[in-house]
């Protein structure tokens, strides 16, 4: 089980994570992970800004020093109940990452150290985030990395399932700020999932569900504060009906960079993106096109938000190499998506986008396309319209059941 940030927010929430796991632990022994309180960490990085701190080790231990609280006093929680509880962090397992800070992989995860602890208790209170890295030193797992620890233990010990409790009943249809009537998937893929997550939902962290999918877990979405059902995230055979777009989402932390007037020459895109991928800076859509002289190219293509300036950086410090004329950049910018396992073996869909948007005055900058998604970049101001709009042109809204005598009927 793995509770956020919101669903630890305070002590009330704390004791009402304590009410779920004395209800769970009945029946199960149980690895309870948990997320620092909602914005400690924000303050953690806050702190190190201000003393303009670039060092690893020390920013990763200052990072991951919220986790310590929440799992401590949950455990406190707990043994006051008389459960037999044991709050840990990461290296006390231990989780075993690369060398990398801020962005560790998990290496190794000693199973039977687990299994150890649980001859004596019955739940293990976890910090997530972080781990130890084979020098010894404290690692972070990168924002949102409580869930991967949760998926990356719960895979070890080959659990039934990894519960993931947050502040919302599960995962929607689009974003219910934007779309209230947007419905609650019950059941959805992997792969739907994890185009969800890199395409703006904020649900999961993309990298909790990569490693889910590969290790074939069962993960759940579900609300710390509602008793009700969640979202099942499985393998596509356990799917008895794939939904033609099952969702809509959004991410406005796009910019959109385009460099005008390169050579039009073998090399060349393999040289711009190169350097950006030293750099770790993580490329989206790209469009490619000649110019009007018909001797130079084109190119415009995404960057998360956060690495725009690092980007644009690179590319003028290599300006003499590139042999570009001009380079312009645009925050402004929205990449909107419709993701369905359906796609695969139902033609028309991206027709019906483009037409939708078409008939919002909406128009379209650049287009990039998987087996189960199709994403489009937009002007940022349209975002709302371009989701609501798209969210109805696929009947995704819930459907709803009335009686009519022996028989129910659904109405949209």
């Amino acid at each position: 089980m793995k509770f956020g940030g919101t669903s630890v927010g305070n002590l009330d929430k704390i004791n009402n994570v304590a009410n779920i796991v004395e209800n769970e632990v009945k029946n199960n022994k149980l690895i309870v992970v948990l997320s620092a309180m909602a914005g400690v960490t924000n303050n953690m990085q806050n702190y190190l800004d201000q003393i303009n701190s670039d060092e690893e080790i020390e920013n990763d231990l200052v990072l991951t020093s919220g986790e310590s609280v929440t799992i401590g006093l949950l455990s406190a929680i707990l043994k006051k109940r008389n459960i037999k509880s044991i709050p840990l962090l990461g290296w006390q397992i231990p989780i075993l990452t690369d060398r990398n800070h801020k962005k560790a992989k998990i290496l190794n995860i000693n199973k039977k150290r687990i299994e150890e602890f649980f001859k004596n208790y019955d739940v293990i209170v976890l910090a997530g985030f972080q781990g130890v890295n084979v020098d010894g030193y404290i690692t972070s797992l990168g924002r949102g990395g409580s869930d991967t620890t949760a998926v990356a233990i719960a895979s070890a010990i080959k659990a039934e399932r990894c519960d993931i409790y947050t502040d919302v009943k599960g995962v929607y249809s689009a974003d219910p700020n934007i779309v209230p009537e947007a419905k609650k998937i019950s059941k959805m893929a992997f792969e739907e999932m994890l185009e969800m997550s890199s395409t703006g939902a904020k649900v999961l962290h993309t990298r909790s569900v990569e490693l889910a999918m590969k290790n074939n877990l069962v993960l759940q979405v579900l609300s710390s504060s509602n008793k009700t059902s969640g979202t099942l995230i499985v393998d596509e055979k356990k799917l008895i009906e794939k939904e033609i777009v099952s969702g809509v989402s959004y991410s406005k932390n796009e910019s959109k960079i385009t460099i005008s007037g390169i050579p039009d020459k073998p090399g060349i895109s393999a040289n711009i993106f190169g350097l950006l991928a030293d750099k770790n800076i993580n490329v989206d859509m790209i469009v490619q096109n000649i110019s009007q002289d018909g001797i130079s190219a084109n190119i415009t293509f995404t960057v998360p938000s956060s690495e725009i300036n690092l980007a644009t950086s690179v590319l003028e410090n290599n300006l003499d190499d590139i042999k570009y004329k001009s380079l312009k950049t645009d925050e402004n910018v929205s990449k909107i998506s419709v993701i369905g396992m359906g796609m695969m073996s139902q033609s028309g869909v991206a027709q019906k986008m483009f037409k939708t948007l078409a008939n919002n005055s909406i128009n379209i900058l650049a287009i990039s396309t998987s087996e189960i998604k199709i994403s489009v970049l937009i002007d940022e101001r349209y975002t709302n319209v371009a989701v609501k709009s798209l969210h109805e042109a696929y009947n995704l809204r819930e459907k709803k059941w009335v009686q009519l005598g022996r028989f129910s009927k659904i109405i949209d």
